[in-house]
């Protein structure tokens, strides 16, 4: 076996296509969890759970009692499932090669190796991977949570407009759990093929569909002063919800795309979507932010946000709060 993409493991064990050994390993948990989810919850039935299901957690086992559990036959049932929760906390986790060469073929042995990357030149990874299924549960980038969000809501039969799929990807960040516990919130209010709006989003999340980062940074890429303004006053007065660390780390990415656009000698909406990692309909925003700020207020604008978050976390600064941090900060980029 080679490595399997998230979306055909789940399809194989659905048509049960089963694996002795499944090594699921990597920093986004979100993957890990399903996938070792759906086994615990689908391959056994309820009754057949009780005397062929095992749930060891890595802080409190070790090799030997996995391989003592993992070559236990099963009773009753055509599997025996051994899921081991939490197996980086496993010291010497590759001593497991004796049993992954020779894995007992009613036993389904679920390793979940979170925030951890196994060496893939070792004999172990390569025996894993001949025998078993090895998966790797990669961290998006920020540009690729849009597309993330997307998917994930066509997949589940419901629809997401551009501005919606940016407010949820803008405030959520990269956490596909908070991104999939959120959704699930919209889901249950809305029939299926209904579409998620910022108002639907406002409603049942409790992000403002006017006062959000999103609407910010659009505000100051068209230098609607009135508008960053008004925001930065909101984010002022709910700091809990708009944390300063996180409105500064958006802007400078958001300023980073409008000095990528700068350099493009391809302005087409087609290769600036490509390019910046946007939606296309978002294209026309940034070469209005260009014409907004030339290259140079651009990296004025990345001084500044240094020197705010700086002076956020304290430094030369021991009297102005955050929420005056960020009045100050609108007023600088816009001037």
């Amino acid at each position: 076996m080679t490595e399997k993409n998230f979306y055909n493991i789940l399809r194989d064990i659905r048509n049960k296509v089963l694996y002795p050994v499944y090594f699921l390993m990597g920093e986004e948990g979100f993957y890990i969890d399903v996938i070792s989810d759906y086994i615990e919850d689908t391959v056994l039935s309820d009754t057949e759970k009780e005397f062929n299901m095992s749930i060891l957690y890595g802080r409190d086992t070790d090799v030997p009692t996995i391989i003592s559990t993992a070559k236990r036959y099963p009773m009753m049932a055509s599997n025996n499932v051994v899921i081991v929760r939490e197996a980086q906390n496993i010291q010497n986790i590759e001593d497991l090669l004796p049993y992954v060469e020779k894995p007992l073929e009613s036993t389904i042995l679920v390793i979940c190796y979170k925030y951890k990357m196994l060496d893939k030149r070792t004999r172990f990874h390569k025996e894993v991977a001949k025998r078993g299924v090895v998966f790797t549960g990669k961290k998006l980038y920020d540009n690729q949570v849009p597309g993330w969000i997307s998917d994930y809501v066509k997949r589940h039969g419901y629809k997401i407009g551009p501005r919606a799929l940016q407010m949820l990807a803008d405030h959520l960040g990269t956490d596909l759990g908070k991104i999939v516990n959120e959704a699930k919130k919209l889901f249950i209010n809305l029939g299926k093929g209904s579409e998620i709006t910022t108002e639907v989003i406002e409603k049942n999340i409790g992000i403002s569909k006017d006062f959000n980062i999103f609407e910010f940074q659009h505000a100051l890429g068209a230098r609607d002063s009135k508008k960053a303004y008004q925001i930065a006053k909101y984010f002022a007065d709910n700091p809990k919800s708009n944390p300063f660390v996180m409105t500064t780390a958006i802007l400078y990415q958001y300023f980073s795309k409008v000095l990528l656009y700068h350099s493009l000698r391809d302005k087409s909406q087609k290769n600036v979507a490509a390019e910046l990692g946007i939606p296309p309909f978002f294209a026309k925003d940034y070469a209005h932010a260009a014409k907004q700020y030339s290259p140079a207020k651009v990296i004025g604008i990345f001084s500044l946000l240094r020197t705010y978050d700086m002076r956020s976390k304290g430094w030369d600064n021991e009297t102005t709060d955050q929420g005056e941090l960020i009045k100050e900060l609108t007023y600088r980029i816009l001037n």
